[in-house]
């Protein structure tokens, strides 16, 4: 996973601004005590990060793969 990938999995089950706060401000002891932002800056994998956050805070197995899009028109 990218980062990329983490942050728009973050963004749509969090929201932007809730989900940023999440990443700087909840410690996860999955990741030795430290924020998601943290556990990035250190170059812990994102999908570890993203596990890690979601195991924090209950997110369903269902929505842990983030939501469908359909593909771009061009």
């Amino acid at each position: 996973m990218r980062v990329s990938e983490f942050w728009t999995l973050v963004t749509d089950e969090f929201g932007d601004a809730y989900g940023r706060s999440l990443a700087a401000d909840q410690h996860l002891l999955a990741l030795e005590d430290r924020t998601a932002r943290e556990a990035l800056d250190a170059g812990v994998e994102p999908k570890a990060i993203w596990l890690a956050l979601c195991d924090a805070m209950d997110v369903p197995e269902s929505r842990r793969l983030g939501r469908d899009r359909r593909p771009g028109r061009r």
